[in-house]
């Protein structure tokens, strides 16, 4: 009996390893690694029959992210997928050898993966999830013609929050918006520092894309219902969590584009000459039951140009009819 399981055993050892890790259990990266996964699928590569797998998750912890990007290294896998600006910052640190593919991260180049697309670590590749985030500020100030103080909570310890709320107070400027922040530094901050955020005096709130945010983003949802003040999110999936609407990518389909990188390289192709790739397709997500606790309402042709509505009105308004 013990020798069947042999041949097993030396499977396991000769398969082709891939290591993939996130930063948490954030609604985008779960979406990223699901899409990451398909992309695998769909091109003949299953977990443990032709490639193995081993899939991680740092839980919001920066020590334990190094970690595993160490551990990776150490195991000798064949290949890391970061995803997250804070995995693909530990993977660049832990190896120079080992291929890198990475997805849902806002600033590669910020993150030391590069000078350009072109021009980037020869052992690095991926996706880059730069958010549509003066195309948001623009749908605000259509909706909300009068807002002047937009409230958001980041999180210093993840550099493209930062990045995202440079962005957003540039974009702002130029939309006679003012941004009012309040740093976060931790998930265990987020209730406090959305109810600091409501006492600031803001006519709306426009949340930022970042990883620690967007795990709890919720308590955000609850906090802007309580005080009847508009929430516009930084991810589709947002509008399921409290936001009245969100511009974004599909982030399934961010996963998906680096798992085609992948694939790629584990037929031989070297990252050095697959240009970092990111997303086009501005998406649009309404929520109609946040829309009506937060005092808002959308026009005829908002909710046409919709790509997915929830809530009241949902079968009669949805896209997805035709």
């Amino acid at each position: 009996v013990e020798w069947s399981e042999i041949p097993e055993r030396k499977k396991q050892e000769s398969l082709y390893t891939i290591g993939i890790f996130q930063f948490n259990d954030a609604p985008t990266l779960n979406e990223v690694r699901e899409g990451f996964i398909r992309a695998l699928e769909d091109k003949g590569l299953r977990d443990n029959e032709n490639v193995r797998l081993k899939i991680r998750n740092g839980y919001g912890n920066l020590a334990e992210v190094q970690r595993i990007a160490q551990d990776f290294v150490d195991e000798n896998v064949n290949m890391i997928v970061a995803l997250s600006t804070p995995c693909l910052q530990a993977a660049l640190i832990a190896t120079h050898e080992i291929p890198i593919i990475f997805s849902s991260v806002a600033n590669p180049f910020l993150a030391g993966a590069g000078k350009s697309a072109h021009d980037h670590r020869s052992n690095v590749s991926g996706v880059s999830s730069r958010g549509p985030i003066e195309k948001s500020l623009g749908f605000i100030r259509e909706i909300l013609p009068k807002a002047k103080r937009l409230g958001t909570l980041w999180t210093p310890a993840e550099i493209n929050s930062e990045f995202y709320l440079e962005l957003a107070k540039r974009g702002a400027r130029d939309l006679g918006f003012e941004i009012v922040d309040v740093p976060i530094a931790n998930k265990n901050q987020v209730l406090h520092s959305a109810q600091l955020l409501i006492n600031k005096k803001i006519d709306a709130i426009y949340q930022i894309s970042d990883n620690t945010i967007n795990a709890s983003f919720e308590t955000i949802g609850n906090v802007a219902e309580e005080n009847s003040i508009p929430l516009f999110g930084g991810f589709l999936l947002s509008t399921h969590r409290g936001a009245c609407a969100a511009l974004g990518w599909d982030f399934f389909e961010m996963g998906y584009k680096a798992g085609e990188i992948a694939f790629r390289v584990k037929g031989g192709e070297s990252p050095a000459k697959i240009p970092i790739q990111s997303m086009s397709k501005v998406r649009m997500n309404l929520n109609l039951d946040a829309a009506a606790k937060q005092g808002i309402k959308f026009s005829d042709e908002v909710l046409r140009k919709a790509d997915e509505v929830v809530g009241a009105k949902e079968k009669s308004q949805s896209n997805s009819d035709f």
